[in-house]
């Protein structure tokens, strides 16, 4: 009998994801609940965005919540490596595979060509997509521009006409028309794959037998089901898992709802909560309680109890089932968390160089430094008033530096007030018009320790959180707004 094994295949770019834990979660509970084994990939082939640091972020992330994997990167496998940046000779071996099979074509086109194809098509009323161009070269054109070392990429065909039927364990067959897929790139110009053909080699080779991701990819899934078939491999059971939403529908965004789960570690939430509240996504009990464990859970385990309406992140129904977990801990249980969250010997060394030469009684320290043990803070309004800027100018200079924070994967003091500085400066500003700024959002306060130094004790999340709410304060950004400060953050350095 087959094992079933089943996997998660995250990104590391960012901060880890509440949906990444959330397919894990479900992952791991299909497998468990069969006896199989859940694996775990990195899928790091964007190698501009990619960094150990975010790599480590989600090991740390997913371990803190209860989630464990069988195989990874970290804990080796027999089916390794498990980092897609270490297996580039094995797809570059299945991409020539293709091209010999005539499943796949050499592409020379320059990104100003498929630009103006585009541009073209559109001004005639068309969907945008590859033309084909690069099936009507010649064995020996092509020939000739490989051995002369041409940039290139690799495509596979796709049907123009007929539809694909997509078997989901969910929905059933899903009928997805061909005219809606494009001739994929396989391997890009820097020799690396994309996501579909890293993805069907690696789900193949790894012996993969079900794989749970989110309905996102569920209109691309004609593309992978191809790829399958043109190697002539069996594939996998599809499951297309719904999306998180806002409470206002909207797809689970960072815009209005905290996504990173560190963000949750720092704010004291308890990892058995957390992890119930994203078991209750779009799946319940068959007895319908809301509180159980992980355990409970994979025991109780059907997929096809996953409703299809998408599940809604609510951050109030989240508090509400963490106070259920809280209030069940015994006394020891709930001081020992509350030590370990942030009262620990690590985190009160970070804080208290900052804090004894500003005290004169060990009363003083709460008033403080209370900010450095707070989830969000209350700035008042008037905190925010600028001799030089106005309201407008404030709310830019802090979006733009927000957006800076955001991208920054090695939270170091130096780099946080490199962030700073280079907004500053393109705004044509000192370093001073901004830090009050930054002051009133990170500690509420008018004043108290080094707010660089703050910022580095209290972490990315915490911080990135209240400049969020800082600017929600003073009226949020438009969308208008938004498109334009984008286009300036493009141009700062």
């Amino acid at each position: 009998m087959t094992t079933v094994r089943t996997r998660i295949a995250p990104s590391p770019t960012g901060d880890p994801h509440v949906g990444t834990a959330y397919i894990a979660l479900f992952n791991l509970c299909f497998a468990r609940q069969h006896g199989g084994e859940f694996i775990l990939r990195i899928e790091d082939t964007d190698q501009v965005r990619s960094t150990r640091e975010s790599e480590q972020q989600i090991y740390d992330a997913l371990r803190w919540l209860g989630i464990e994997w069988n195989e990874g990167p970290d804990v080796g496998g027999p089916y390794g490596p498990y980092r897609q940046s270490e297996r580039g000779e094995i797809y570059r071996k299945y991409a020539l595979e293709l091209v010999e099979k005539g499943h796949a074509f050499y592409c020379f086109c320059t990104p100003e060509e498929l630009d103006q194809m585009r541009a073209e098509q559109m001004a005639r009323g068309e969907t945008p997509r590859y033309d084909g161009r690069g099936l009507l070269l010649s064995d020996e054109e092509v020939q000739r521009r490989l051995a002369a070392g041409e940039p290139h990429v690799i495509r596979m065909k796709v049907p123009s006409e007929g539809v694909c039927v997509v078997p989901d364990m969910l929905r059933g067959d899903v009928e997805i028309p061909w005219d809606r897929m494009d001739m994929q790139v396989l391997m890009k110009t820097d020799g690396l794959p994309t996501y579909f053909l890293a993805n069907v080699v690696d789900d193949h080779l790894m012996k993969i037998t079900h794989v749970l991701r989110g309905e996102e990819w569920l209109p691309s899934a004609p593309k992978l089901i191809l790829l399958y078939e043109y190697f002539g491999w069996e594939k996998p059971q599809l499951c297309y898992m719904p999306l998180l939403r806002n409470p206002d529908k909207s797809k689970l965004s960072k815009r209005k709802n905290p996504t990173s789960i560190t963000f949750y570690e720092r704010m004291g939430f308890l990892p058995q909560a957390m992890l119930n509240y994203l078991g209750r996504m779009g799946w319940s009990m068959p007895d319908e309680r809301e509180k159980f464990t992980l355990e409970e859970m994979i025991e109780h385990f059907d997929v096809q109890r996953v409703s299809l309406g998408g599940p809604i992140f609510d951050l109030e129904k989240l508090s509400w089932l963490n106070g259920q977990w809280m209030r069940d801990l015994s006394v020891e249980e709930f001081a020992a968390g509350v030590q370990k969250w942030a009262f620990n010997s690590d985190y009160l060394m970070k804080i208290a160089p900052h804090v004894q030469g500003r005290v004169e009684t060990f009363s003083q320290i709460a008033p403080l430094a209370s900010f450095f043990f707070a989830g969000g803070v209350q700035p008042d309004e008037a905190l925010f008033a600028h001799k030089k800027l106005s309201d407008d100018q404030v709310r830019q200079l802090m979006q733009l530096i927000l957006w800076k924070l955001e991208a920054l994967r090695q939270w170091e003091k130096e780099r946080i007030t490199g962030c700073i500085q280079a907004v500053v400066e393109h705004l044509e500003l000192k370093l001073r018009d901004a830090m009050p700024l930054m002051f009133a959002a990170v500690t509420g306060q008018a004043s108290s320790v080094s707010v660089l130094d703050a910022m580095e004790i209290l972490g990315p999340d915490l911080t990135r959180y209240r400049l969020r709410q800082a600017i929600e304060l003073l009226g949020g950004v438009s969308k208008k707004e938004n498109k334009e400060w984008e286009k300036l953050l493009a141009s700062i350095g």
